[in-house]
């Protein structure tokens, strides 16, 4: 511990522990929206496994793979990944070699990610991998499990998947029990690794960024440059403040995100967001004056809703009979996508759209949600005009659920500028794509190859109105002087 209080205090951080919350990550100093808190390599990690995408151990790129010719599970980009990675894969080859086919193509990226959790820590043990102040197993040790917390069906399963960690390691002196409580810390502390799109590429264990706690009020954010874990402050943190990011996110009511917290991650978040009455705005119904355009709040006697800004009391029969028609259309539509019957899905989710307009406030989660819904397929068809109109119609309500430097925000706005770029309105991709920079640039640096091919997108965008405008005063002056001379 002392050697990871001398390694933070460099980066001007501290552990702490309080009672209420247990280990946190508090500043030394005043950190800015946009500087990196801390960036952390991972101590293990694995890319998701999808037989349509595979991806190479070392950098999870998906080009230019070629399959371990050994264990034939493991896939590399080249030669400097795999001799990067070959200390640990040695000994993890060895391992699934000794599995059958059909074991090996069973084995789970949360099975391979425990396995290398322990060659590795073998491996330190024998000093063949060096240790570091922020990178040791004692690190891993030291996190939190809430086994006794865990339900008996999660310790049967867990206890089933550590028997295959010891089929695959075979090591006599093997704890088992350890085993099954380091898959609740992974639960508990593991990240999925995403893209600078936020798309999820693979899961790694980083033991100084687990200390860092939740909120769903965050000061700072978690992304990933490659397989490096990088927080970057999100507004202004001052000195001795602590360092807050989001687990899950943070658009989901306050039922739905306590409800989240408690299954993934065994606790009860206490943040102001969570302990004050949350916005109706955001979760509930709209008056049904839709000229009005305010929202609902249960009536004192529970007969109805009432409106917060005309008065006018929505029957509470009405509402749940819509309510109840649109969570019947949800059940059915999921069916229907799992089926992979896409333009059935499609109708479907516009008939739940209609009736949620009919309930629900503009700014509803649960429309933006189908919205999202419409607009992810909508890019699926290539239908480019109807994605966008919902693109837009979910920014408004972005801005509500995702305030300040928040990366799905920008995410959104780099989505609508795209797509109002290809559909020829460059001064609307301008604006789009230059908010998306103004919130990315925050969340993810400047110097990572999705920021800057963002920012050339910017450019372009710009360097083609420029044209667009000189052309148009060029040919104005042609129209002039022809007028003159006829």
């Amino acid at each position: 511990m002392e050697e990871l209080q001398s390694a933070l205090k460099e980066r001007d951080l501290i552990v702490c522990t309080l009672p209420e919350k247990g280990r946190c990550l508090l500043t030394t100093r005043d950190f800015y929206p946009g500087e990196v808190i801390i960036s952390q390599e991972p101590y293990v990690c694995v890319p998701n496994k999808s037989s349509g995408n595979r991806r190479c151990d070392g950098c999870f790129t998906s080009s230019n793979l070629r399959k371990c010719s050994a264990c034939h599970v493991v896939w590399y980009c080249g030669s400097t990944c795999q001799k990067l990675d070959w200390k640990l894969h040695r000994l993890e080859c060895q391992a699934l070699s000794r599995l059958d086919m059909d074991k090996r193509k069973s084995v789970t990226p949360s099975i391979r990610l425990m396995v290398k959790l322990y060659l590795r820590r073998k491996l330190e043990s024998e000093k063949v991998i060096p240790t570091t102040a922020t990178n040791n197993y004692n690190l891993v040790e030291a996190l939190v499990s809430h086994i006794s917390d865990i339900d008996e069906k999660q310790l049967v399963l867990y206890a089933q998947m550590a028997s295959l960690v010891n089929l695959i390691l075979q090591w006599p002196e093997i704890n088992m029990k350890e085993i099954a409580e380091n898959f609740s810390k992974f639960a508990c502390n593991a990240h999925t690794i995403c893209d600078g799109e936020l798309r999820p590429l693979g899961t790694g264990l980083y033991p100084v960024i687990s200390i860092i706690n939740h909120s769903c009020l965050p000061n700072s954010v978690l992304v990933f440059e490659g397989r490096l874990a990088v927080v970057r402050a999100v507004q202004h943190i001052t000195q001795g403040a602590e360092v807050l990011i989001s687990y899950i996110d943070t658009a989901g009511s306050t039922m739905t995100r306590q409800k989240a917290l408690t299954e993934q991650y065994l606790f009860t978040c206490t943040c102001p967001r969570c302990i004050k009455a949350e916005s109706a705005i955001l979760e509930g119904y709209q008056c049904k004056d839709y000229q009005c355009n305010g929202f609902l709040l249960r009536s004192s006697d529970g007969k109805g809703f009432i409106c917060q800004r005309c008065g006018v009391v929505r029957d509470k029969e009405e509402i749940r009979k819509i309510a109840s028609e649109v969570k019947s259309m949800l059940d059915t539509v999921l069916m229907s996508s799992s089926a992979g019957n896409h333009q059935e899905t499609f109708f479907m989710y516009q008939k739940i759209e209609t009736l949620q307009r009919k309930l629900c406030h503009p700014f509803s989660i649960s429309l933006m949600q189908t919205c999202e819904k419409l607009l992810e397929i909508l890019m699926e068809q290539q239908n480019w005009r109807e994605a966008l109109a919902y693109c837009r119609l979910t920014i408004p309500v972005y801005q509500r659920v995702y305030p300040g430097f928040h990366p799905l925000l920008g995410l959104q706005y780099y989505t609508c500028g795209k797509l109002e770029w290809f559909l020829g309105d460059t001064d609307g991709a301008i604006e789009s794509l230059t908010r998306a920079v103004d919130i990315l640039k925050i969340t993810h640096g400047t110097n990572t190859p999705f920021i800057k091919d963002l920012l050339l997108k910017l450019e372009e965008a710009r360097a083609e109105a420029s044209y667009k405008l000189s052309s148009k005063d060029e040919y104005q002056g042609l129209s002039y002087t022809s007028l003159r001379h006829s």
